[in-house]
Protein backbone atom coordinates (compact mmCIF):
# COMPACT_ATOMS: atom_id res chain seq x y z
CA UNK A 1 0.00 0.00 0.00
CA UNK A 2 1.05 3.35 -1.21
CA UNK A 3 0.63 6.13 1.53
CA UNK A 4 1.62 9.62 -0.80
CA UNK A 5 -1.52 11.00 -1.11
CA UNK A 6 -0.19 14.54 -0.90
CA UNK A 7 2.71 15.50 -2.89
CA UNK A 8 4.76 18.69 -3.26
CA UNK A 9 6.79 18.20 -6.72
CA UNK A 10 9.51 21.43 -6.62
CA UNK A 11 10.48 21.95 -9.51
CA UNK A 12 8.70 21.83 -12.95
CA UNK A 13 10.89 21.55 -15.43
CA UNK A 14 11.95 18.19 -17.94
CA UNK A 15 12.38 16.03 -14.71
CA UNK A 16 10.42 17.38 -12.22
CA UNK A 17 7.21 17.76 -14.33
CA UNK A 18 8.00 14.64 -16.09
CA UNK A 19 7.55 12.79 -12.84
CA UNK A 20 4.43 14.75 -12.10
CA UNK A 21 2.34 13.53 -15.51
CA UNK A 22 3.71 9.83 -14.27
CA UNK A 23 2.88 10.05 -10.26
CA UNK A 24 -0.72 11.20 -11.47
CA UNK A 25 -0.77 7.93 -13.88
CA UNK A 26 0.37 5.61 -10.94
CA UNK A 27 -1.11 7.30 -8.47
CA UNK A 28 -4.49 8.23 -9.59
CA UNK A 29 -5.61 8.47 -5.64
CA UNK A 30 -2.88 11.10 -4.99
CA UNK A 31 -2.93 15.16 -5.38
CA UNK A 32 -0.16 16.51 -6.96
CA UNK A 33 0.99 20.31 -6.17
CA UNK A 34 3.51 22.23 -7.89
CA UNK A 35 6.40 24.63 -6.51
CA UNK A 36 8.34 27.00 -8.58
CA UNK A 37 9.87 30.29 -7.84
CA UNK A 38 8.87 31.04 -11.57
CA UNK A 39 5.52 32.01 -11.63
CA UNK A 40 5.17 32.00 -15.18
CA UNK A 41 6.32 28.07 -15.25
CA UNK A 42 3.89 27.44 -12.12
CA UNK A 43 1.02 28.91 -13.91
CA UNK A 44 2.13 26.53 -16.68
CA UNK A 45 2.61 23.58 -15.19
CA UNK A 46 -0.78 23.99 -13.60
CA UNK A 47 -2.54 24.92 -17.39
CA UNK A 48 -1.11 22.02 -18.91
CA UNK A 49 -2.19 19.44 -16.67
CA UNK A 50 1.42 18.68 -15.30
CA UNK A 51 0.18 19.19 -11.76
CA UNK A 52 -3.21 19.58 -9.56
CA UNK A 53 -2.71 22.75 -8.17
CA UNK A 54 0.32 25.54 -7.59
CA UNK A 55 1.15 25.63 -3.75
CA UNK A 56 4.37 27.35 -1.91
CA UNK A 57 7.30 26.25 0.04
CA UNK A 58 5.53 26.72 3.42
CA UNK A 59 3.00 24.07 2.32
CA UNK A 60 5.66 20.87 2.75
CA UNK A 61 4.52 20.20 6.28
CA UNK A 62 1.49 18.62 4.46
CA UNK A 63 3.20 16.50 2.63
CA UNK A 64 3.18 12.73 2.28
CA UNK A 65 5.96 12.94 -0.27
CA UNK A 66 7.80 15.67 -1.50
CA UNK A 67 10.37 15.52 -4.69
CA UNK A 68 13.09 17.83 -5.09
CA UNK A 69 13.93 18.79 -8.77
CA UNK A 70 15.36 21.65 -8.40
CA UNK A 71 19.05 22.63 -9.23
CA UNK A 72 21.93 21.01 -7.71
CA UNK A 73 23.50 24.01 -5.81
CA UNK A 74 19.94 24.71 -4.28
CA UNK A 75 19.28 21.45 -3.71
CA UNK A 76 21.94 21.43 -0.67
CA UNK A 77 20.22 24.87 0.98
CA UNK A 78 16.74 23.49 0.72
CA UNK A 79 16.93 20.13 1.73
CA UNK A 80 17.61 20.41 5.24
CA UNK A 81 14.44 22.92 6.23
CA UNK A 82 12.42 20.74 3.81
CA UNK A 83 13.57 17.72 6.59
CA UNK A 84 13.18 19.95 8.99
CA UNK A 85 9.33 20.86 7.99
CA UNK A 86 8.54 17.22 7.26
CA UNK A 87 5.51 14.83 8.47
CA UNK A 88 6.95 11.92 10.82
CA UNK A 89 5.77 9.42 7.82
CA UNK A 90 6.79 11.78 4.86
CA UNK A 91 9.46 11.34 2.61
CA UNK A 92 11.80 13.55 0.35
CA UNK A 93 13.69 12.53 -2.49
CA UNK A 94 16.41 14.44 -4.37
CA UNK A 95 16.75 13.49 -8.38
CA UNK A 96 19.42 16.01 -9.22
CA UNK A 97 22.53 14.87 -11.27
CA UNK A 98 24.81 15.18 -8.17
CA UNK A 99 24.50 13.20 -5.10
CA UNK A 100 27.55 13.86 -3.42
CA UNK A 101 27.34 17.57 -1.98
CA UNK A 102 23.73 16.89 -1.19
CA UNK A 103 24.05 13.35 0.60
CA UNK A 104 26.82 15.32 2.62
CA UNK A 105 24.36 18.73 3.66
CA UNK A 106 22.23 16.26 5.55
CA UNK A 107 24.30 13.26 6.86
CA UNK A 108 24.56 14.71 10.24
CA UNK A 109 20.56 15.80 10.79
CA UNK A 110 17.88 14.24 12.72
CA UNK A 111 15.31 13.39 10.01
CA UNK A 112 18.28 12.03 7.34
CA UNK A 113 16.33 8.63 7.44
CA UNK A 114 13.26 10.33 5.53
CA UNK A 115 15.56 11.27 3.08
CA UNK A 116 16.22 9.32 -0.40
CA UNK A 117 18.96 10.73 -2.16
CA UNK A 118 18.12 9.53 -6.60
CA UNK A 119 19.20 10.32 -9.79
CA UNK A 120 17.05 9.17 -13.06
CA UNK A 121 19.10 8.59 -15.89
CA UNK A 122 16.50 9.80 -18.31
CA UNK A 123 16.03 13.20 -19.69
CA UNK A 124 16.08 15.41 -23.32
CA UNK A 125 17.54 19.01 -24.34
CA UNK A 126 14.75 20.52 -23.66
CA UNK A 127 13.62 22.25 -20.15
CA UNK A 128 10.32 23.58 -18.69
CA UNK A 129 6.80 22.39 -18.11
CA UNK A 130 6.16 21.71 -21.71
CA UNK A 131 9.29 19.83 -21.94
CA UNK A 132 7.59 17.54 -19.26
CA UNK A 133 6.46 13.76 -21.03
CA UNK A 134 4.83 10.81 -20.14
CA UNK A 135 7.18 7.55 -19.63
CA UNK A 136 10.52 9.58 -19.92
CA UNK A 137 11.69 7.13 -17.05
CA UNK A 138 10.05 3.59 -18.84
CA UNK A 139 13.17 1.48 -18.86
CA UNK A 140 16.10 3.92 -17.68
CA UNK A 141 18.17 3.19 -14.94
CA UNK A 142 17.64 5.13 -11.13
CA UNK A 143 20.64 5.32 -9.52
CA UNK A 144 19.98 5.62 -5.84
CA UNK A 145 22.50 6.39 -3.12
CA UNK A 146 22.97 5.42 0.90
CA UNK A 147 19.92 3.51 0.83
CA UNK A 148 20.83 2.04 4.15
CA UNK A 149 20.30 5.91 5.83
CA UNK A 150 16.64 6.04 4.46
CA UNK A 151 13.65 4.36 7.05
CA UNK A 152 12.66 1.09 5.52
CA UNK A 153 8.81 1.85 5.31
CA UNK A 154 9.62 4.81 3.22
CA UNK A 155 11.85 3.11 1.33
CA UNK A 156 9.10 0.28 0.02
CA UNK A 157 7.02 3.03 -1.06
CA UNK A 158 10.01 4.82 -2.61
CA UNK A 159 10.46 1.72 -4.77
CA UNK A 160 6.97 0.79 -5.98
CA UNK A 161 6.89 3.57 -7.82
CA UNK A 162 10.50 3.25 -9.69
CA UNK A 163 8.58 -0.42 -10.10
CA UNK A 164 5.50 1.14 -11.59
CA UNK A 165 7.72 3.54 -13.66
CA UNK A 166 9.70 0.42 -15.48
CA UNK A 167 12.77 1.59 -14.20
CA UNK A 168 16.16 -0.19 -13.91
CA UNK A 169 17.62 0.08 -10.22
CA UNK A 170 21.39 0.74 -9.77
CA UNK A 171 22.84 1.18 -5.99
CA UNK A 172 25.87 3.71 -5.95
CA UNK A 173 27.90 5.51 -3.41
CA UNK A 174 27.39 9.00 -3.81
CA UNK A 175 30.92 10.34 -4.47
CA UNK A 176 31.47 7.13 -7.06
CA UNK A 177 28.17 8.24 -8.92
CA UNK A 178 29.50 11.40 -9.00
CA UNK A 179 32.68 10.49 -10.63
CA UNK A 180 31.54 7.74 -12.86
CA UNK A 181 29.05 10.55 -13.93
CA UNK A 182 31.20 13.26 -15.07
CA UNK A 183 32.54 10.89 -17.40
CA UNK A 184 29.60 9.68 -19.40
CA UNK A 185 26.82 12.59 -18.59
CA UNK A 186 28.75 15.86 -17.57
CA UNK A 187 31.48 15.33 -20.23
CA UNK A 188 29.27 14.91 -23.21
CA UNK A 189 27.61 18.16 -22.25
CA UNK A 190 30.41 20.64 -22.22
CA UNK A 191 31.71 18.60 -25.55
CA UNK A 192 28.59 19.22 -27.27
CA UNK A 193 28.77 22.88 -26.29
CA UNK A 194 32.12 23.63 -26.89
CA UNK A 195 31.66 21.84 -30.47
CA UNK A 196 28.73 24.48 -31.06
CA UNK A 197 30.70 26.98 -29.92
CA UNK A 198 33.69 26.30 -32.04
CA UNK A 199 31.36 26.06 -34.99
CA UNK A 200 29.07 29.53 -34.82
CA UNK A 201 32.68 31.28 -34.01
CA UNK A 202 34.10 30.05 -37.67
CA UNK A 203 30.79 29.75 -39.38
CA UNK A 204 29.37 33.29 -39.18
CA UNK A 205 26.93 32.47 -41.69
CA UNK A 206 23.85 30.99 -39.92
CA UNK A 207 22.53 29.28 -43.06
CA UNK A 208 25.97 27.63 -43.97
CA UNK A 209 25.51 25.46 -40.62
CA UNK A 210 22.14 25.21 -41.71
CA UNK A 211 22.36 23.72 -45.25
CA UNK A 212 25.90 21.80 -44.21
CA UNK A 213 24.99 20.58 -41.36
CA UNK A 214 24.55 16.97 -41.38
CA UNK A 215 22.43 14.14 -38.74
CA UNK A 216 25.95 13.85 -37.14
CA UNK A 217 26.70 17.17 -36.50
CA UNK A 218 22.57 17.49 -35.07
CA UNK A 219 23.25 14.69 -32.88
CA UNK A 220 26.83 15.42 -31.79
CA UNK A 221 25.56 19.36 -30.79
CA UNK A 222 21.77 18.30 -29.55
CA UNK A 223 22.91 19.05 -25.68
CA UNK A 224 24.06 22.01 -26.65
CA UNK A 225 20.46 23.32 -26.35
CA UNK A 226 20.43 22.31 -22.73
CA UNK A 227 19.86 24.70 -20.41
CA UNK A 228 22.45 26.33 -19.06
CA UNK A 229 20.41 27.65 -15.78
CA UNK A 230 20.68 23.40 -14.95
CA UNK A 231 24.03 22.66 -16.08
CA UNK A 232 26.29 25.74 -14.78
CA UNK A 233 25.03 24.30 -11.36
CA UNK A 234 26.09 20.73 -12.24
CA UNK A 235 29.43 21.82 -13.12
CA UNK A 236 29.98 23.75 -9.90
CA UNK A 237 28.81 21.04 -7.65
CA UNK A 238 30.79 18.47 -9.40
CA UNK A 239 34.21 20.43 -9.90
CA UNK A 240 36.76 18.09 -9.27
CA UNK A 241 35.25 14.87 -11.21
CA UNK A 242 34.42 17.51 -13.96
CA UNK A 243 37.97 19.10 -14.28
CA UNK A 244 39.52 15.55 -13.58
CA UNK A 245 37.53 14.58 -16.93
CA UNK A 246 38.31 17.42 -18.75
CA UNK A 247 41.70 16.69 -18.32
CA UNK A 248 42.13 13.42 -19.55
CA UNK A 249 39.53 14.35 -22.89
CA UNK A 250 41.64 17.14 -23.97
CA UNK A 251 45.07 14.98 -23.70
CA UNK A 252 43.05 12.45 -26.34
CA UNK A 253 41.66 15.56 -28.20
CA UNK A 254 45.83 16.85 -28.07
CA UNK A 255 47.12 13.28 -29.04
CA UNK A 256 44.58 12.78 -32.10
CA UNK A 257 45.98 16.64 -33.51
CA UNK A 258 49.23 15.54 -33.10
CA UNK A 259 49.58 12.08 -34.94
CA UNK A 260 47.64 14.35 -37.74
CA UNK A 261 50.10 16.76 -37.70
CA UNK A 262 52.89 13.87 -38.08
CA UNK A 263 51.28 12.55 -40.74
CA UNK A 264 50.95 9.47 -38.82
CA UNK A 265 47.62 8.13 -40.55
CA UNK A 266 48.16 4.40 -39.10
CA UNK A 267 47.90 5.79 -35.48
CA UNK A 268 44.52 7.88 -36.55
CA UNK A 269 43.45 4.75 -37.89
CA UNK A 270 44.12 2.74 -34.76
CA UNK A 271 42.49 5.69 -32.45
CA UNK A 272 38.97 5.60 -34.21
CA UNK A 273 38.88 1.82 -34.70
CA UNK A 274 40.18 0.47 -31.05
CA UNK A 275 37.25 3.46 -30.02
CA UNK A 276 34.96 1.16 -31.93
CA UNK A 277 34.32 -0.68 -29.17
CA UNK A 278 31.94 1.77 -27.28
CA UNK A 279 29.58 0.06 -29.58
CA UNK A 280 29.54 -3.09 -28.02
CA UNK A 281 29.38 -1.32 -24.65
CA UNK A 282 26.48 1.06 -25.74
CA UNK A 283 24.76 -2.02 -27.17
CA UNK A 284 22.75 -2.81 -23.71
CA UNK A 285 21.69 1.26 -24.17
CA UNK A 286 19.15 0.27 -26.99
Amino acid sequence: MNNFKNIHVLGLGLIGGSLSRDLKRILPEAVIYGVDNNEDHLDEAVGLGVVDHSSRFEAINQADLVILAIPVDQANLFLPPILDALKEDALVIDVGSTKGSVCDAVKEHPRREQFLAAHPIAGTEFSGPSAAIENLFKNKTMILCEVEKTRQDLLEQAMQIFEALEMNIRYMNPHSHDKHIAYVSHLSHISSFMLGKTVIEKEKNEKDIFDMAGSGFASTVRLAKSNPATWTPIFKENKANVLESLTEYITNLTHFKNVLEADDYEEVFNEMHNTNHIKSILKGLS
